[in-house]
Parts: C-alpha cells; structure tokens; sequence
C-alpha cells in the first residue's frame, strides 16, 4: 500500500484528538493486519470512493480512551459506552477522514465518502471492503490506545 495513502489519517487523529479532545496521542509502530478482529472497544468505519481507487478507514478506541474524550470534548463522563459514545466515534471517524480527503485532494486524489458506520463491544469486527493490505496503527495516551486501520484497492 502507498504510504501517501496512509499519513494523511495518521496526522488527521492526532490533530483532530488534540484539537477537539485535548488528547495527546503517541504514535506506535504501523503493521500489516491480518484478521477482522477489533483491537478496542468501540470503532467507526467508513468507506471511501474515488475515479481511481477505493478504500477504507476504521478508528478503534478502548473503552477507557473514548470514555475520557467524550468527558473532554462534552463535559459528561458515562460509566460505559452508550448512544452518546457512539455518536462520538461517529463524528471523529468523519472528522478524521474530512481532513486525510482535504490532504489527499491537495496531492490529486479525490474520494467521496459514505456514512460511517459505528460498532461496540469487545470481539467486535472490523470488515474492510478492499482488495488491500490492511495497515494498523496503534497509537497511546495517558488513558488507553486508539487503532487506525486504513485499506485501499491496490
């Protein structure tokens, strides 16, 4: 897969985690992903679409992360992940995406992309509708870990 591809997600979650959730993340080491099996607890996923590839872009939080982003970006704190949460990753999944398509669009490529779609509970799967490799980035803070995973047609 070509990395101009995926740096453009990479930067977007940590300037939208740190802009909307004052969240510091650290990035960790990038590997191809193998299985469907969701590394969190809750993820959003979203398809993308352009003249000359597709793909797709997933972000995965355990649960203590997005409990503590959705305390920092709306002031509550629910005891587990609920509607609101949900809601949440939703908006971050657009986010992120809008901001890789704005940074993609400026180096000639162009996609649309569909709603997200946002799934919860341990054991959860993620299923990437592309012929691509899978690349997963973790990544750190003070209170949990977020995954990336980015796919696109080769």
């Amino acid at each position: 897969m070509n990395v101009e591809y995926v740096n453009p997600f990479l930067s977007s979650l940590v300037n939208v985690l740190g802009t909307m959730a004052n969240t510091t993340i650290v990035p960790g080491q990038p590997r191809l992903k193998k299985d469907e099996q969701a590394r969190g607890e809750v993820s959003g996923l979203i398809g993308m679409i352009g003249p000359t590839t597709k793909g797709s872009f997933s972000v995965t939080f355990e649960e203590s992360l997005a409990l503590e982003i959705m305390s920092r970006m709306l002031g509550e704190r629910p005891d587990s992940i609920n509607e609101e949460v949900t809601d949440m990753v939703g908006e971050i999944t657009n986010m992120v995406t809008g901001g890789a398509k704005r940074i993609l669009g400026e180096k000639g490529h162009e996609f649309s992309m569909a709603t997200p779609v946002v799934v919860s509970g341990k054991g959860h799967t993620i299923t990437h509708k592309t012929t691509g490799a899978k690349i997963l980035m973790p990544f750190d803070s003070d209170f949990g870990k977020v995954f990336i995973e980015v796919s696109f047609d080769e």
